[in-house]
């Protein structure tokens, strides 16, 4: 089969299945995340098996292997998100009731957005996380993953599929494209007509790609060049372990803080610090000359002299960009021309600072003394995400169950008819 009619033939079996997912009960839908929740555990051995040979093929950069790579543990955790799904209110149905002077009765509800298509690279959680986002929220799935997930993205869906057909639901409502070609994306960009949405989530090539070639309507996610700037006020202990575990916690993964911004007046008390405590952590930094002056002759192997495109630079690696500013203002504007619009923190003892910063950064989440790996859907208690929206229609931040429905106007008259 070709792939314009293999691709076709998916989202055709998609499209027939959204209206019989839109109108499945909340038990029903609950059912099935409860069963695939299930399936997961006990099929673990299974789904690392598959994993195993997706991490043994040697065309994985290195970098990616912690995305890819699941466990007994992470597995425990994918199950874990579904079950809070379970937990969250129907986002279906919900909305407000007027009534109109001439007697009509106009009700605003939520419902599924119909066929929500995702093209995503490596991270094998995603195609848990969005088929169950969909699943929860009425839409019928299709996901079409990286090739260095094939295998494990394979296993995952078939339990989904199972779990569905369980629950009484029909097993098209979550598919898989198994062409992982450039051709099969593209093919997908352009379903017209079966797909209503289309999600990327990867790095700034794949997105660029998708926004910039989808004939479908496209939320797009945004890549993780996110920073931390450390305020004048800023407690230095503080201040180092946030950005500490902003940049090392999980390094591969957009909400990793990739540039770090330092007040002057602060740059001398912390810089040696967190200097000390990104070496002992194999973070090698890419600093502006006045931070290496700071730094001095002792400076470790770790510094190197950044130029401009490093500021600009999602790592996704150990890897940090450093730069010392005058003031928050210099931050803000930093922060807004180098950045993604994605996560960015302050460390500040300043209100004055914490409340400029927030206001002037235009970024989906900004924090004030926290670590930007907190965006992320189930931190939110959202239970899972689709991925991180950085534009500003329809969806904004972690998109949660609400960024996967639309709205219908049901409006009911006794004979009503307009003048």
């Amino acid at each position: 089969m070709e792939t314009n009619e293999y691709i076709l033939s998916v989202c055709k079996a998609a499209r027939d299945a959204a209206p019989l997912m839109a109108r499945a009960s909340a038990k029903e839908r609950t059912d099935a995340l409860t069963a695939t929740a299930g399936l997961l555990r006990r099929r673990s051995a299974e789904i690392l098996r598959e994993n195993e040979k997706d991490l043994a093929s040697p065309a994985v950069p290195a970098k990616m292997l912690d995305r890819l790579r699941l466990t007994e543990k992470r597995i425990e955790m994918i199950s874990d998100a579904l079950l809070e799904l379970c937990r969250l209110p129907d986002p279906l149905g919900r909305g407000e009731c007027w009534t109109r002077p001439n007697g009509l009765t106009i009700s605003k509800v939520s419902v599924p957005l119909g066929v929500v298509a995702m093209i995503y690279e490596a991270r094998p959680n995603v195609t848990a996380d969005a088929a169950a986002l969909c699943i929860k929220t009425g839409n019928a799935a299709v996901l079409r993953g990286g090739k260095e997930a094939i295998n494990t993205n394979r296993v995952i869906v078939r339990l989904l599929r199972e779990a569905l057909a369980e629950a009484g639901l029909p097993e098209d409502g979550v598919s898989l494209v198994d062409d992982v070609t450039r051709e099969g994306s593209t093919a997908l960009m352009n379903m017209r007509g079966y797909v209503d949405v289309l999600v990327p989530r990867g790095g700034a090539g794949l997105i660029r790609s998708v926004v910039e070639n989808a004939r479908v309507p496209v939320i797009e996610t945004g890549a993780g060049n996110c920073h931390v700037y450390v305020d004048a006020s800023a407690d230095p202990e503080t201040a180092v372990r946030i950005t500490v575990n902003a940049k090392v916690s999980r390094p591969s993964v957009c909400n990793s803080a990739e540039s770090l911004l330092v007040h002057s007046a602060a740059a001398g008390a912390f810089l040696p610090l967190f200097e000390k405590a990104a070496a002992d952590c194999g973070v090698e930094l890419r600093v502006c000359p006045r931070t290496r002056e700071i730094l001095g002759s002792s400076t470790r192997a770790n510094v190197v002299l950044a130029d401009e495109e490093d500021f600009y630079t999602e790592y996704n690696d150990l890897i940090m960009s450093v730069k010392i500013v005058n003031s928050v203002e210099e931050a803000i504007g930093h922060i807004n021309k180098y950045g993604t619009h994605h996560s960015d923190a302050i460390v500040t003892r300043d209100i004055a600072s914490a409340e400029t910063f927030q206001r002037g950064v235009d970024s989906a989440a900004v924090y004030v003394n926290a670590s930007t790996r907190f965006t992320d859907g189930g931190e939110f208690g959202f239970g899972a995400e689709l991925g991180i929206s950085t534009q500003k229609l329809h969806a904004r931040g972690p998109m949660g169950l609400e960024a996967l429905t639309s709205v219908k106007y049901l409006v009911c008259g006794n004979g009503q008819i307009r003048q």
